[in-house]
């Protein structure tokens, strides 16, 4: 029985904000693991906008919980899936697989985004990507609509889970972004994820025949419709803000009809960009939270004995990071407004559950560079974009194809990080496949911009110097998966380009500020603290499993954190 069935009337925050319970009340399992994943939530980011946010969102969980404050991932590509996936297993992309967004597949000879599966289709027809008005790459790579996390090499947290519950374990992964949903769910659970073509949470046959009745409810509702004729208005007045007075700077994106100052306009319903300005803003995380209230309370988690997991991600902070930059206003704002719905999240858990029953732990999937223009007004000069379209056309390049006699087109594709060689021409042409690589790797270390350029066979051969540049491109190295070429650019230095769409900064690198994110526990028992050694995103799993006494997942090299488990630290 939680407090709020003993006494009703007691305040939401009294309960929030309560003592820790003893070791012998810790002794049995959470009934509720709530994992959280804020997409793109640079660590610093909750503390640098606290003096903005209310009581039972982040600072719950930094006074009320334990912080980790010295959080970082050790692979070099950071991006989403690779972070989700590396948070859900424990482990670093070498092991999982997922090296990318986007990857290019040598036996279908196209570039195939992460978790496409032809063999689970959508459950809604038109729910698949809009190619006309989706703003994602990554998303438009895929040629079909089906998904599953079939690509997900080694088991995650909710598998073992599921596993040592013999199944009874009730398991979702909920977000905007399906990759977000599919890789915290894994392979025993059932993820949820927003179309932007039609504007309801979908899933694919992977998970369901059909949709439970609640889902069917949930979307027939319409829930989008309320943000129709709206704008995203600031929160505060703009004088109470860091960025209060920096609402229109030049470098930022100016999506149409969204524009770069107060308010955003959402546009009408029958707006073709409608749904994806929901998603470049507040509205993204607000419907993920409203549709995971009604998951909660339909598929009754933590009701019983047998502890469930529900995955939450929540996308907004990164879609609006890309737009205008980790220091804007909207970055800012849209903080203050997450806040606001993890308050509202964990007093609803509180209500249903009881947070001293629940097991919450909140991290990122990676960080985000600063705008090079913020930059430049800071005085930093080395920040800047990178142009891709230059790669296989400099006169270095010129001269390597003359040297090996290759009339056509060297590289084959290029997708962050990754550049892959046309090996069938390499093959014909009768020349050693590693010569190629490592000359290229060494005529793109000399553009300006390019710190690394590391040759797939020098991985593999371990002929690279052991810096911890080198240890994070390895980490991130699949040899089924990784291109022959692996790209680090300068720190600062990144591609904005969003397949034409040009944005004000994008992740995907090893540098701190890409790799530093949160890591958060509270609820459960928990006495408050904040921890400064260095701790990384692959201990959550491992954590979660000593907890709840399951197997670690099959590639986890993270360590249970004893601070966690009620145990003394080293």
């Amino acid at each position: 029985m939680n407090m709020r069935q003993i006494a009703p009337a007691l305040p939401a925050i009294l309960c929030l904000a309560g003592p820790g319970a003893s070791a012998a009340d810790r002794e049995a399992p959470p009934r509720l693991v709530l994992q959280i994943t804020v997409d793109a939530l640079r660590g610093d980011l909750p503390t640098r906008y606290a003096g903005a946010l209310g009581d039972g969102g982040f600072r719950y969980l930094m006074g009320q919980g334990i912080h980790y404050a010295n959080a970082h991932y050790r692979h070099a590509n950071s991006e989403t899936i690779v972070g989700h996936t590396s948070l859900a297993t424990g482990t670093v992309p070498a092991a999982h697989g997922m090296v990318g967004n986007v990857w290019f597949d040598r036996e279908q000879g196209r570039l195939v985004y992460n978790i496409e599966d032809a063999r689970y289709r959508l459950l809604t027809a038109g729910a698949d990507v809009d190619a006309k008005t989706e703003i994602d790459p990554t998303q438009k790579a895929a040629k079909v609509d089906g998904r599953s996390p079939d690509a997900i090499l080694t088991s995650t947290f909710s598998d073992e889970l599921a596993v040592h519950y013999a199944g009874r374990s009730r398991i979702f992964g909920v977000s905007v972004k399906d990759r977000g949903a599919v890789s915290m769910a894994g392979h025993a659970g059932k993820a949820f994820w927003f179309s932007k073509s039609i504007g309801q949470f979908v899933t694919s046959d992977y998970y369901y025949d059909r949709y439970p009745d609640w889902v069917d409810a949930w979307n027939a509702g319409n829930p989008v419709a309320a943000y129709a004729g709206k704008s995203w208005e600031l929160t505060h007045p703009a004088a109470d803000y860091l960025f209060g007075d920096a609402d229109d700077r030049a470098y930022e994106t100016d999506f149409p009809g969204f524009g770069r100052t107060f308010p955003h306009a959402y546009g009408t319903a029958d707006d073709k960009y409608f749904t994806t300005r929901l998603t470049l803003s507040p509205a993204g995380d607000e419907l993920t939270l409203d549709f995971a209230k009604a998951l909660i309370v339909n598929e009754q988690l933590g009701q019983d004995a047998v502890p469930d997991y529900l995955a939450i991600s929540f996308s907004s902070t990164d879609y609006v990071g890309h737009i205008f930059g980790a220091s804007s206003l909207e970055s800012e704002d849209n903080l203050v407004r997450l806040d606001r719905t993890l308050a509202a999240l964990f007093a609803f858990v509180d209500e249903k559950v009881g947070l001293q029953n629940t097991l919450i732990v909140l991290s990122a999937d990676h960080g985000q560079p600063e705008v090079p223009g913020h930059l430049h007004e800071l005085g930093i000069q080395e920040a800047a974009y990178f142009d891709t379209d230059a790669l296989d056309k400099t006169p270095a390049i010129s001269a390597l194809k003359q040297e090996f006699g290759l009339g056509e087109a060297l590289i084959k594709a290029f997708f962050q990080p990754y550049l892959y060689l046309d090996r069938e021409l390499i093959r014909e042409k009768g020349l050693d496949q590693a010569a190629v690589e490592q000359a290229v790797a060494e005529e793109l270390e000399k553009f300006d911009g390019i710190a690394a350029a590391v040759s797939a066979s020098a991985l593999r051969s371990g002929g690279l110097p052991d810096t911890l540049l080198m240890r994070s491109i390895l980490r991130n190295f699949h040899p089924k998966r990784s291109g022959d070429v692996i790209l680090v650019f300068e720190p600062n230095v990144f591609i904005n380009d969003f397949d034409g769409m040009s944005v004000a900064s994008t992740h995907g690198s090893p540098w701190r500020y890409d790799t530093f994110v949160p890591v958060m526990f509270a609820g459960d028992g928990l006495e408050p603290r904040t921890v400064s050694r260095p701790v990384t995103p692959y201990d959550i799993a491992p954590t979660l499993a000593a907890r709840l006494g399951v197997k670690p997942p099959s590639g986890a090299i993270g360590e249970p954190l004893p601070e966690v488990l009620g145990e003394a630290s080293e």
